[in-house]
């Protein structure tokens, strides 16, 4: 039986389903890590979160990323399968992070499950409440990187 704490550590592994594969530039593989390092002894459960993620992810060159792929700086309009809700975010760092204006911390659990993610992919992630949702990835439209 996990207990809480491990079943934060990995965003899409309940109910024993595979991740999805996610790609990542080497420039945010680069950053993402530093960020998650820097966070694992005041957020451990998301900051290894973020660590799985990008220990699964496939690195490529930013010019072989597709435009359909959620990077950060991303504007995502996902769908939660268990509400129906669709929902458009701007993934970024924590400091530019900004509820108001759409803006989703790549450190919170929703923003650790769409980095990577493509047009159509769908992903189990953890609310920090315990509940297990499912999005999907219904448009990406490229920004910059913060």
């Amino acid at each position: 039986m996990q207990n809480a704490a491990t079943r934060q550590v990995s965003p899409a592994s309940a109910g024993g389903q595979a991740k999805p594969r996610i790609r990542i530039t080497a420039e945010d593989n680069e950053r993402l890590s530093t960020l998650a390092r820097a966070a694992m002894d005041i957020m451990p459960d998301i900051a290894s979160c973020l660590v799985d993620e990008l220990d699964r992810a496939q690195v490529l060159p930013a010019g072989r990323i597709p435009d359909d792929v959620v990077r950060m700086g991303s504007l995502v309009r996902f769908r939660d399968e268990t509400t129906g809700t669709v929902r458009t975010a701007t993934l970024v760092y924590p400091d530019e992070a900004d509820i108001e204006r759409g803006r989703v911390s790549v450190l919170t659990p929703i923003g650790t499950a769409l980095i990577g993610l493509g047009v159509g992919q769908s992903i189990l992630w953890e609310t920090r409440t315990g509940d297990e949702r499912r999005l999907t990835v219904l448009d990406v439209q490229r920004g910059e990187p913060g």
